[in-house]
């Protein structure tokens, strides 16, 4: 029979459908033709192939090879496919005599001397597979990514000689073993200890731990806000396996570097201010993640804020709010998670401060600065906090510098372990209706809190996004209830809509 039947996976978003490649070997003119919406690294497969065939001693037939990859309406793209063609070709041609690979998935480039090569996007690919109950064959250097999933029985081979063997019960590959015992060097973490003073900023980044809230911090340069972005993730707890295998995944779809060591830390994503709209949302002819992709589960950090483009930082709206990012195009719709912690940090004014007596300026220019973020952008930061220059003698006199990450981080995950008792989510996700069952607030406080709302001049959102912080605040005190204290610590993390009142934005 001249006509052979193997299974691949092609990358879509973070999910793996499933490809039929087909191979069918006639007589006629020698030719190698590959159809099915190959992108040109899909096309330049037959070469590869070639070479890859003639160096590891089989026959490259000298016939008319025709090469489908179903479904035809999908594109292809990605030196995958190499492994799974050379494959057909010699069940096609009957170099390989057996039907073993109807139960196995194959990925793979191959190098012109037949060396498996390894390739982005195994992760989702392997889950799919182990959905589909079949087993896969990566390359060797793609084995730790298979170690990730539990049960995925998958093998890693170095060569197509080792794949070919495996096939005709010559050899057995070996299979990718579990890693049960990554974990993160606390050594290599930074902790709130590193920063002097601060205590009401430490006390927000705190609160934004717990309820995985948006922040916004400002001041004159060199407070500390920098830092005490960084140090965020030291006091959040741990991934769960499920997040950190969606990190993971994302990751490998993007070509990420693994470091079993960050197994379970949270990314912290620090993109440069001239990043474009599409390098923060992801994009591209075929679509890519960005950056709020590369920061699900964890947190996207924008530094100096209003030296992004306007453009640029509007197109987060919408994901912060969804949890994801739906990237449409004329031939495919993708889609990627998006459910990450939005930090940002600017100064006031260009010359970094907004106090006339420090600077000589005016509220026209601080207004003229700061109008570089919009409205709606800014309200989807659930606290804003100024961190003023540390006062006279702190640096030169020695004080306390606080409690430790550790410490800080015990506070929080109990707080979280609260709210997932409580609703199965954190405050920062409670929809509306959610907030009026588990956020009720007395009569008095519901009257003072709407006045508050009013007098500010803030939206519904801000609203419920007060009554949210407050939720998070009365978590870490260990209530049960919302109390009037706690909107007012809540209300106090609205420094950037006094500034705003105060310049007459």
């Amino acid at each position: 029979m001249n006509l052979a039947v193997i299974y691949s996976r092609a990358i879509l978003g973070i999910n793996a459908p499933l490809i039929t490649i087909e191979v069918h070997i006639s007589e006629g003119l020698p030719g190698f033709t590959i159809v099915g919406l190959p992108e040109t690294s899909v096309k330049e497969a037959k070469d590869r192939v070639r070479s890859a065939l003639m160096n590891s001693n089989f026959v490259m037939p000298a016939k008319r090879i025709t090469v489908n990859l179903g479904p035809a309406d999908l594109p292809k793209e990605g030196s995958r496919y190499d492994l799974p063609i050379a494959i057909a070709i010699l069940i096609a041609s009957q170099q390989i005599s057996t039907n073993r690979h109807q139960q196995l998935e194959f990925i793979g480039e191959l190098s012109l001397s037949g060396k498996l090569q390894a390739c982005r996007g195994t992760i989702p690919s392997l889950i799919a597979g182990k959905k589909a109950g079949r087993s896969s064959i990566i390359p060797i250097d793609n084995g730790h990514e298979a170690a990730l999933i539990d049960n995925a029985n998958c093998f890693t081979a170095a060569d197509l000689q080792q794949v070919c063997q495996h096939i005709n019960a010559e050899h057995t590959l070996p299979i990718a073993k579990r890693i049960r015992s990554l974990t993160t060097p606390e050594s290599n973490q930074h902790d709130m200890q590193d920063i002097i003073g601060q205590q009401s900023a430490k006390r927000a980044l705190e609160i934004c731990a717990a309820g995985n809230h948006n922040l916004l911090l400002f001041g004159p340069p060199g407070t500390g806000k920098t830092m005490l972005a960084s140090r965020l993730t030291s006091i959040q707890p741990d991934m769960t396996e499920q997040e950190a295998l969606e990190c993971a995944a994302i990751k490998s779809i993007s070509g990420g570097e693994f470091v079993a060591q960050d197994w379970r830390r949270r990314p912290f994503r620090t993109p440069h201010h001239t990043s474009s709209a599409v390098a923060l949302v992801g994009g591209g002819r075929n679509p890519r993640p960005g950056e709020i992709t590369l920061a699900h589960n964890g947190v996207l950090f924008l530094d100096e804020l209003p030296e992004y483009q306007r453009k640029a930082l509007d197109s987060l709206r919408e994901p912060l709010e969804a949890g994801h990012i739906s990237i449409c195009r004329a031939n495919q719709q993708v889609d990627f998670p998006a459910r990450f912690q939005l930090i940002a940090a600017l100064n006031p004014s260009p010359s970094g401060y907004y106090d006339n007596n420090k600077w000589g300026g005016n509220n026209s220019q601080v207004a003229k600065y700061l109008s570089k973020l919009s409205g709606p952008f800014l309200d989807r930061f659930d606290l804003t906090i100024e961190v003023p220059a540390l006062p006279k003698g702190s640096l030169t006199e020695p004080g306390q510098r606080g409690e430790n990450s550790e410490q800080i981080k015990q506070r929080v995950s109990a707080a979280q372990l609260t709210q997932r008792q409580r609703c199965d989510k954190l405050n920062d996700a409670l929809s509306s209706k959610e907030i009026a069952q588990y956020c009720p607030l007395q009569q008095q406080d519901a009257v003072f809190l709407e006045l508050a709302i009013e007098k500010m001049g803030l939206s519904t959102r801000a609203f419920h996004k007060i009554i949210k912080v407050a939720r998070t605040i009365a978590d870490l005190n260990n209530c049960i209830d919302i109390n009037k204290s706690h909107l007012l610590e809540a209300l106090s993390y609205r420094a950037m809509d006094r500034l705003l009142q105060q310049i007459n934005v």
